[in-house]
């Protein structure tokens, strides 16, 4: 029997092994697809998540294949929030398809010594873990859903998933580009619908946005995108060889609590929004930085059960501001009426000219304010003895700092 049976193995899942296994616990994680997606869902890694990487020494290969990009938008708006101010030494997102974050991932969880099952699909819960297709049963002490929006634990579990259906929709496109925007990057908007352009590794660029007409689900064409890129940008940019094409939509959905007993959510099992800020793979990872820590002292006898239940307490909040934050943004991605492009207009003037507002935009959006009843994140520093928080961090234990104890996951404790 392992300690920990996690299900699913997106980034979620496979940070959460990891920091189980840093913590003395047994992990196994089981994947319905034989082979990791190579169409990347999320490409974008926010500063708090950095340092969470940073906080575990395995940094470095992202910052060296991640494009560095030194401010984020709101709702898709023109004038682009600052991060060269946040309190940080990330001040900037990193672009890097999601399956090479998951690669990265999965590696340091097998090194640590997580069990890594592929092609296994789990079809319900049994009394000591998961039941699989085959009728084997995985037997573990706990089990936690990271198995997506579709959640089979979460249904299995029995937990009210409540919250608004798709009422719009948006596109995106992983194309070749003949006549690709200078420096690779686009951002265009207006009555006609607003889209970005963001250059991929392996010389393909993906295209994602929203029009008026985005009003119905189904299968998007190559020509119904490059008709609806054209009417929008006044070019399709020479794109060609469609690598991967999807819809997606603005359902808006969180799990009424994230832990049932033995069984606990993380990551898109415990909440679900429109993708507006690249935010959604960002709040998965510090889900299972903050429940990974707990878990593993739990399952190892060194806390009480009880500790499981602030998880809860301190994750659901940050899922319910999440669902906020994408909500707003999606009302101004979406104004597409004249009353609409005037809102826009308006909020994004106030991004440039009112410096106190764009900051805390960025706060929130990159993860830097998050604080629990015990306190704030506490930001990289150099201690007493010349060390850094950060480095200190790395062994999964608690440090000692001026301003008090801080946990495994950088919060005071």
């Amino acid at each position: 029997m392992f300690d920990v049976v996690i299900v699913g193995a997106g980034p979620t899942g496979l940070w959460l092994a990891g920091e189980l296994r840093l913590g003395g616990a047994s992990v196994v994680v089981l994947e319905t697809r034989p082979a990791r997606d190579e169409n990347s869902k999320a490409l974008t890694i926010h500063p708090r998540t950095i340092e969470v990487l940073d906080c575990r020494g395995v940094v470095e290969p992202f910052l060296a294949e991640g494009l560095r990009i030194p401010n984020g938008h709101f709702g898709g708006l023109p004038d682009r929030m600052d991060f060269s101010v946040l309190d940080t030494p990330y001040p900037f997102t990193l672009a890097l398809p999601q399956a090479r974050t998951e690669e990265l991932l999965q590696r340091r969880a097998v090194e640590l010594g997580a069990v890594i099952r592929r092609g296994c699909r789990v079809t319900g819960m049994a009394p000591s873990g998961v039941e699989l297709a085959d009728g084997e049963v995985v037997a573990g002490r706990y089990v936690v859903g990271c198995d997506g929006t579709r959640s089979t634990v979460r249904e299995a579990a029995g937990i009210d998933f409540p919250g608004t259906d798709a009422t719009t929709w948006g596109w995106l496109g992983d194309v070749v580009l003949d006549s690709p925007p200078g420096r690779g990057f686009a951002n265009v908007a207006g009555p006609r619908g607003g889209l970005m352009v963001v250059p991929l590794p392996g010389g393909v660029h993906r295209i994602v946005g929203g029009d008026p007409g985005s009003t119905r689900p189904g299968e998007l064409t190559f020509d119904e995108l490059r008709t609806t890129v054209q009417a929008i940008a006044g070019t399709d940019y020479g794109m060609r060889d469609p690598r991967w094409l999807s819809r997606f939509g603005n359902a808006t959905r969180q799990a009424a609590v994230y832990r049932s007993g033995t069984v606990l959510l993380a990551g898109d099992a415990a909440h679900m929004h429109f993708p507006t800020g690249g935010v959604g793979m960002n709040v998965g990872i510090q889900d299972a930085h903050n429940l990974g820590w707990k878990l593993a002292a739990v399952v190892t006898g060194r806390a009480d059960d009880a500790l499981l239940d602030t998880y809860h307490a301190e994750r659901h909040p940050v899922g319910a501001d999440l669902l906020r934050h994408t909500r707003a943004q999606t009302a101004l991605m979406t104004a597409y009426s004249p009353e609409g492009q005037a809102l826009r207009a308006v909020v994004s003037g106030l991004i440039a000219s009112a410096p106190d507002m764009s900051r805390e935009l960025a706060e929130r959006l990159s993860g830097l304010d998050v604080a629990y009843a015990t306190g704030r994140r506490v930001p990289e520093q150099r201690l007493p003895d010349g060390g850094t928080l950060f480095a200190r961090l790395r062994g999964g234990g608690h440090v000692e700092t001026e301003a008090g104890l801080v946990r495994p996951d950088g919060h005071l404790a």
